[in-house]
């Protein structure tokens, strides 16, 4: 396993981290399978663990709060908030009165006194900066929460937290959560050069692509993947975006056998190259799922291997541009845009 600093924190985190966004009713996944996802995960030389409120209705954080327990100072624990958690209007967003409400809920379910990391989950364009980032800075203060940051925010928005934080004298955000992957290139575009500008660390989410670059899709073959059961749009290959990210998995399962590799390590190899990545998420299923990934932690791709991802799918490319998290509320709601 390899180790990098988180930001400008000084915290070392593993180039691998843990995603517990599969434990509990996503994943169908019970407390001893998380447990033991937890146990191998930790033996195999990770210690970031990266959870959120929304993740099983808060079962993730439970399974993942009993799984750590008597091992909290081993672990740079992480979770996230400001998704709407039910459909009280109120319980989302950044503001202040959700924010500090949500994190003592959080820590209830996780059973620690505080987190290492508090992540919002999506910019609120209702919640402003300061309001944000004030809640934020006097969580830090007071010792519920060590850092802070964002995650799939637009590159201007991660710059307008930043002027807003100096701004206001404020702490700012240290890290950033955007998804990115082979097929998944946009970020590189925009919200990588800002983070590096900014000195943020990185998470990476989906490194695999919703299981796209897993190696279990494949021409020819039925997909059935558990992601694909509640999200099949995203796999049928009728659909112009799915065929060509199935044309782009074939050409790159060629580079993979010609240089040995899985195609989960020619994956996150990828993402974990990158000089502005800190580390890539992997959200497994079940104990097999983690080996496979965990595989990858010493994984590094020479450059004539980038150089061909490169001629496959283009740098700063979105084949699915209409999967992006990150689209500006005004390109989805037409309300936004008329007068």
């Amino acid at each position: 396993m390899q180790y990098r600093t988180l930001g400008r924190t000084g915290v070392q985190v593993s180039s691998l981290a843990l995603g517990a966004m599969n434990f509990g009713k996503i994943g169908r996944t019970t407390q001893e399978e998380a447990t033991a996802i937890v146990d191998a995960a930790l033996e195999g030389g990770i210690n970031l663990i990266d959870t959120a409120d929304v993740y099983g209705g808060g079962e993730s954080e439970e399974l993942v709060g009993k799984a750590i327990a008597g091992r909290r100072d081993d672990i740079v624990l992480a979770t996230k908030a400001g998704l709407p958690v039910d459909d009280e209007r109120n319980h989302r967003g950044g503001s202040r009165r959700w924010l500090i409400t949500e994190l003592d809920n959080s820590l209830c379910r996780l059973g620690v006194d505080h987190v290492d990391l508090y992540q919002i989950h999506r910019w609120d364009p209702s919640t402003s900066d300061e309001e944000t980032l004030s809640a934020l800075t006097d969580l830090q203060r007071a010792g519920k929460i060590r850092y802070f940051g964002s995650s799939t925010f637009p590159a201007y928005r991660i710059v307008q937290a930043q002027w807003a934080a100096r701004e206001h004298h404020l702490s700012r955000y240290t890290t950033e959560q955007p998804s990115y992957s082979i097929l998944q290139r946009g970020i590189e575009t925009h919200v990588l050069p800002v983070t590096q500008e900014y000195g943020l660390g990185v998470l990476v989410w989906s490194p695999l692509a919703s299981g796209w670059l897993s190696g279990a899709i494949r021409e020819g073959q039925e997909i059935t993947t558990n992601r694909s059961a509640f999200m099949p749009q995203r796999f049928d290959t009728a659909i112009p975006a799915n065929r060509a990210r199935l044309d782009a998995v074939e050409r790159l399962a060629e580079v993979a056998d010609g240089a040995d590799l899985t195609m989960i390590q020619l994956a996150l190899g990828f993402v974990t190259a990158h000089p502005a990545v800190t580390s890539a998420l992997i959200g497994p299923r079940t104990l097999d799922h983690l080996h496979s990934q965990l595989a990858a932690a010493d994984t590094v791709l020479s450059a004539d291997i980038l150089d061909a991802i490169d001629e496959i799918v283009s740098p700063g490319t979105d084949l699915a541009a209409d999967e992006k998290s990150d689209t500006p509320p005004s390109l989805l709601d037409p309300a936004l845009r008329r007068r």
